[in-house]
């Protein structure tokens, strides 16, 4: 009825508040705030979830969130969010009398400058203030809030109970803030210690002892002063710990070797560690047969014995992850394809001495391969790919970078055996031309995501049959030199989808390109077209003109775009967020308009 409001006279609050909270996207929250008062004041008491990044005075907008949002349960706080450059503030000059004006004294500017920085990081007043106002907080995260210490973190683990994750990445925080979490927080599961300078063994361990029962995840990374005395107390004390990620030049067999021993629940493990040897692996293999995830980074005393104890004691593994282990060999891969057959996703990235046969027995015993990536691998020939595409026919992503032995065969085998395909990245492969690309538009009809950075021989027979085959939403064909508007025209007219695109340094693309991709995909929202030297201000005209939803756009040495083309860009484009461009070409009246959305090629250094 007109002028009846049916939905707030006949809804209760705690239905409408229940529909608000299966709404999970932050602008349609935000857009159903704007309906009236009341939907206002309902949406921010059951509001759950908010994400802060170094914007503003840290402790004053926490105490603008705590009051407006009463409910919270999970707090974001990211202070790695770059800080518009504080400005010393001066008078302006009188109107009526002119005067000269002093020398700068560039000591009290940069004094000045730190303090005003120190006041967009979160303190220990912001930190006390948030936990004493919304003490049901579940989940925290403090990202390189490098001004909070153990008094805050203290303050915290009083008021909040009920905490289940504690991110602490780049926090200098000490020992007794850590402590205090595992004396007052029974249910905390999830704890990241990254980059945490001011923790000591004493910290780690008398949280381990307080509480060690309830923890299930962990991750420790360039703590100084954390060693395997830390471990041996976790092994002790954290029996269920099922997550585990280790960065450290101090940690040794002994820390691992308890771990493995003690938390027999573990599930997924990832070690960078460059003192740890096979017994750390082997210890694991025997112990931790419940493993699902096994990540190795940057190992130099792993050989072979390694994966072959991970393959007969961790039947469950499913995803591996090995990188610049330069000892490993093809029989590695052998040992996890004979034992770990449950296998879904493998990523091999700089181990020189893994080649075609290791992936062959992948092909050939893994059937349930779901995602491969090659990366710097030489060695890796055609027929590894062959076995790929006969075994594996689940694969839904491949990414190859720097794989010199493999072409067109190799990747018309995938296509041909892996018709689920949905992802394919090739980068730097410089025998893959339009031949095995072809074979998969042809093949690989759910394919999405496309990227052939740097592949010189892919042109535009490629893109007209992939368009034919294949409805992209993601293309990156950056440094395809052979490719010209007309694989571009046969994309745009057979991809509506699209919404990412990267054509830089494609010299051959002109603004008959740009026309039609303006035309034909109307969802674009990121283009990337530097270094396209044939790209004028029409092109930009005609590309706004269709893609109203464009929020993104570089075009950075692209000589024939003017000033005029990018103000055109900035004032179609509602959405508009980022604009990258030299800074000569922005006129003032474009930059007085959009300074928050353009970003500026630094060309001075």
């Amino acid at each position: 009825m007109k002028g009846c409001d049916l939905v707030n006279t006949f809804l209760p609050d705690e239905l409408i508040m229940e529909i608000f909270r299966h709404v999970e996207a932050k602008s349609d929250r935000d857009a159903c705030s704007l309906v009236c008062r009341k939907w206002r004041r309902l949406e921010r008491a059951c509001r759950r979830t908010i994400r802060i990044g170094a914007s503003g005075t840290a402790d004053q907008l926490v105490d603008l969130v705590v009051r407006r949002f009463t409910g919270l349960r999970n707090v974001y706080i990211d202070e790695r969010l770059p800080v518009t450059t504080v400005q010393p503030q001066r008078s302006p000059p009188s109107k009526r009398k002119r005067h000269t004006l002093p020398k700068p004294n560039h000591a009290t500017e940069e004094i000045y400058v730190e303090n005003e920085l120190e006041r967009f990081c979160l303190s220990d007043a912001g930190l006390a203030l948030l936990a004493k106002s919304c003490k049901g907080l579940e989940k925290l995260s403090f990202i390189w809030c490098s001004s909070i210490t153990s008094l805050g973190l203290t303050t915290v683990a009083e008021n909040c109970k009920f905490l289940k994750s504690v991110d602490l990445q780049g926090c200098y925080v000490g020992d007794k803030g850590l402590i205090a979490l595992g004396q007052n927080c029974k249910q905390l599961e999830d704890l990241n210690l990254r980059f945490c300078e001011g923790l000591t063994d004493t910290g780690l361990v008398g949280f381990a002892q307080s509480h060690g029962s309830s923890l299930k995840s962990l991750g420790i990374a360039a703590c100084a002063w954390i060693s395997d005395v830390s471990l041996q107390a976790v092994a002790s004390h954290c029996k269920f710990l099922e997550n585990l990620s280790l960065d450290s030049e101090l940690m040794r067999n002994t820390g691992v070797i308890s771990v493995a021993q003690g938390c027999r629940s573990l599930k997924a493990l990832k070690l960078q560690c460059v003192n740890i040897s096979d017994e750390s692996l082997q210890a694991v293999g025997s112990y931790c047969s419940l493993l699902e995830q096994l990540a190795l980074y940057s190992f130099q005393r792993f050989t072979d014995r390694s994966l072959y104890a991970i393959g007969n004691g961790c039947k469950k593994l499913r995803d591996l992850t090995l990188s610049d282990c330069y000892l490993l060999s093809d029989q590695s891969l052998e040992a996890i394809a004979r034992g770990c057959t449950k296998l879904t996703n493998l990523e091999i990235n700089g181990c020189h001495n893994i080649g075609t046969s290791g992936l062959e027995y992948i092909g050939r015993l893994c059937l349930g391969l779901v995602e491969l990536s090659l990366l710097y691998c030489p060695r890796m020939g055609n027929s590894a790919l062959r076995e790929v595409g006969k075994g594996c026919s689940l694969l839904k992503a491949l990414h190859l970078v720097d794989c010199s032995s493999i072409n067109d065969d190799g990747i018309s085998a995938i296509a041909q055996g892996c018709r689920s395909l949905r992802k394919l990245h090739v980068r730097r492969c410089y025998e893959v031309g339009d031949k095995g690309i072809i074979s998969v538009g042809e093949n690989c009809k759910l394919l999405a995501d496309l990227s052939l950075r740097f592949c010189d021989r892919v042109g535009d027979a490629a893109l007209v049959a992939v368009a034919q085959g294949c409805s992209l939403k993601h293309l990156n064909v950056s440094g395809c030199h052979l490719i010209t508007d007309t694989g571009l025209t046969a994309i745009a007219r057979g991809c509506p989808d699209l919404v990412n695109l990267d054509i830089s340094v494609l010299q051959s693309i002109g603004d008959m390109a740009l026309a039609e991709l303006g035309h034909g995909c109307p969802l674009l929202k990121e283009i990337v077209l530097s270094h396209c030297r044939q790209i004028t201000d029409v092109g930009l005209a005609h590309l706004v003109t269709g893609c109203s939803r464009l929020e993104t756009c570089h075009m950075v040495y692209c000589p024939l775009v003017t000033g005029a083309g990018v103000a055109t860009v900035v004032s179609s484009c509602a959405n508009i967020k980022k604009v990258l461009v030299e800074r000569w070409k922005v006129s003032q009246r474009t930059l007085r308009r959009a300074y928050s959305v353009l970003s500026f090629l630094c060309v001075e250094l």
